[in-house]
């Protein structure tokens, strides 16, 4: 029986590698807090891949991904594309969760403790 990979496909690779080198303000502001297990131990990785959809931050161990939404997210097309994402990765087993950037500025202990719910 053939598998086939779905996290972090080579074809994605240099994109990944170029979200990361420019990440948002807010997505930098919020690695701070979740790089190297400083959440409650957990290992956070940074624009991952899973299918064909790239997600801000993963935590595989709790199969939890989060989104910053920035302005293009609340227009019609970009709120498609995201819902199309969220279905996707909910039928993987993933939770998704979903701020907008300016929640990371104003309260980031907010969005750490919702962050922290979802954890098992």
């Amino acid at each position: 029986m053939k598998t086939y990979r779905t996290n972090n496909l080579f074809s994605l690779f240099n994109f990944r590698k170029k979200l990361r080198n420019s990440g948002t303000p807010a997505e930098v502001l919020l690695w701070q807090y979740l790089q190297n297990r400083k959440l409650a131990g957990r290992k956070f990785r940074r624009q991952h891949s899973i299918g064909n959809f790239i997600i801000d931050f993963y935590c595989p161990d709790e199969k939890l991904a989060i989104e910053l939404d920035g302005e293009d997210h609340f227009w019609e097309e970009g709120m498609k594309r995201d819902a199309k994402k969220t279905a996707y990765l909910n039928s993987m087993g993933i939770c998704v969760l979903r701020f907008e950037n300016k929640w990371v500025f104003n309260d980031v202990d907010h969005v750490l403790g919702e962050i922290r719910k979802c954890f098992s």
